[in-house]
Formats: structure tokens, sequence, C-alpha cells
């Protein structure tokens, strides 16, 4: 029995590949009942599999494991789960700033038409808006590079949620304020900028829109940090963010100042200028209260860091 089954199922010989002992084997197994004869039949496979080198890894296991590591180095581990938690982290932060622009401007026009049978912000506009949420977002905050304290966070489990409660209280928090300061343009708006004349809805509808994009720019930056006070830290040594946070600046004053027509604007007066970027940058302050309330379940070793 045992010169039959090493013929027709065992028989692992020097010439087999590790892939056709593995797989003889595993034919072996179903036959083979008794522990101590199945033993006796793997010892070939286990000289041979001690025998090769390490740069000469198994095809079976290289396809089946989801990270190969080339260099025979293990210290590579360590630069793996870097990038790995990079980003993870980093499709967060464009998850958190798209979903905050998403709900402000859906809110926004569906409660302004239903309100007053109009939406301050414009087919052209909210196409400018989907170009600084989508493609100016992904590589404003997907192009963050990995850093050492990354490694100092809690590792994240097969099952676990994109969307975490830090990412649901920042949302919610930057998205109030934004909906407050537009309602409060929407309704007060012509009296507190004095605007008056045939003129004034479009004044009043440009500052709407000048301010909401200010306030997405300024809550791209916030959104570096989910958890970190410091936003600022880095940010000179990522060229990708400052072009696309210089590109959005400088398009948005081309739309206001010399695509009137296009772009259904009107140009605005340097106070109306300072203060659509002030309701912007107001943004920030309200950014960091908003992460220093407590969640639970959720560690605070990361918010009050500073540096």
């Amino acid at each position: 029995m045992e010169n039959y089954l090493n013929e027709n199922f065992g028989g692992v010989k020097p010439k087999h590949s590790s892939e056709e002992a593995l797989k003889r084997w595993r034919k072996l197994c179903s036959v083979v009942k008794n522990p101590k004869r199945r033993f006796r039949f793997t010892a070939n496979l286990e000289k041979r599999s001690e025998a090769e080198d390490m740069k000469k890894s198994n095809q079976v296991a290289k396809e089946s494991a989801d990270v190969i590591i080339l260099d025979d180095n293990f210290a590579t581990i360590v630069t793996v789960a870097k990038w790995g938690r990079s980003v993870f982290i980093n499709i967060q932060k464009f998850v958190q700033f798209q979903l905050t622009v998403n709900v402000v401007a859906l809110i926004v026009n569906f409660s302004s038409a239903c309100v007053t049978g109009s939406s301050p912000l414009t087919a052209v506009q909210l196409l400018w808006v989907n170009v600084i949420m989508d493609t100016l977002g992904a590589l404003a905050l997907a192009t963050e590079p990995p850093n050492d304290e990354l490694m100092k966070r809690k590792p994240v489990g097969r099952g676990g949620s994109i969307i975490s409660n830090v990412m649901w209280r920042n949302i919610f928090g930057q998205a109030l304020y934004q909906l407050i300061v537009i309602w409060t343009l929407q309704a007060k708006g012509k009296t507190l900028f004095e605007l008056d004349g045939p003129d004034a809805d479009l004044v009043l509808n440009t500052l709407i829109f000048n301010s909401f994009v200010f306030c997405q720019v300024f809550n791209e930056i916030s959104s570096r940090e989910m958890e970190g006070l410091n936003v600022f830290h880095g940010i000179l040594s990522n060229w990708v963010f400052m072009a696309v946070m210089s590109f959005t600046v400088v398009f948005q004053v081309i739309l206001i100042e010399f695509l009137g027509s296009f772009a259904s604007t009107i140009p605005l007066s340097q106070t109306q200028w300072f203060l659509s970027v002030l309701i912007g940058f107001l943004g920030m302050p309200i950014a960091m209260l908003v992460k220093l309330i407590p969640l639970p379940g959720e560690s605070n070793q990361y918010k009050l860091k500073v540096e």
C-alpha cells in the first residue's frame, strides 16, 4: 500500500518543483488517513522547502500573499505599514472634505429652492465647486507623504469603517458653521453689507459664492489633520498641496473679476473681498474647537498635539 501511494501520489523527487510537490502532497493527504504514514511522506517535501533560498519564494506563497517583500529585509515591513496607513488616512481626509462640501451644497440649494424658489449658486458655480471638491481636493489631500507619527496610531482592522466617529464630528461641525454663515448672508446680507440698487441681488449672490469657496479653501487646510491642531505642519514641503491651493485662489479671483457673464458674478470691492476671505478663515478656529470635543471610545492623545 505504501509503495503504491508513493508511486502514484507521493514520490517527491528533486526534479519536482515545490508547487508540484505541494499538489502531490495535498492529493496524498486525501488518501492516507494514518498520521504516521502521512508524516513519513512529507519528509522529502520539508527537506526541499528548507533548502530553498529566501529570494526564490514559493510561487504558491506569492500568489496567496497580499504583500511580497523582495529585498529580504524585514525592516521593509515598517515601511510597508507606514505607507499603507498613509494611504488609508489620506483617503479619510479626502472623504471628510468631500462629504462636508456635499452636505453644505445640497442643503443650501435644496432649502433655498424650497423657500425662495431659486438657488444662490448657479450651475457654473456648482461645477467649479465640484472641481474643487473632487479633482483638486484629491490632488491636495491624497498626496500627503507618510510620517513617523502614523506608526503611533492604532491599526485598523479589515472590517473597520473608513468613516470614523472623528470624521463625522468634523463634518457636522464644519457643515453647521458654513450653513449658518450662508443662511445668514441670504437673510441679512443686504443689510449687513448695505447693498441696494438693481445689482444688489447679484452682488449678494456673488458674496455668498465667494464666501462659500473660501470656506472650502480653508476647510481643505483644516482637513490635513483630522485630530491634530497644527494643520500647517509640513505644509510647505508638500508642493502639490501648495500648487492646488494657489490655483484655486487665483482661478476664483478670475471667476469673480473677469468672467462675470460666464459665472454669473460681479466684481467685488476690497472690503467685500476681505469679508469673504475672513468668513472662510473663521472656519479654521471653528474646526480646531470642534476637534477638542471628546468622543466616547476615542483616544485624545493626538488632539492636544500641536507640534
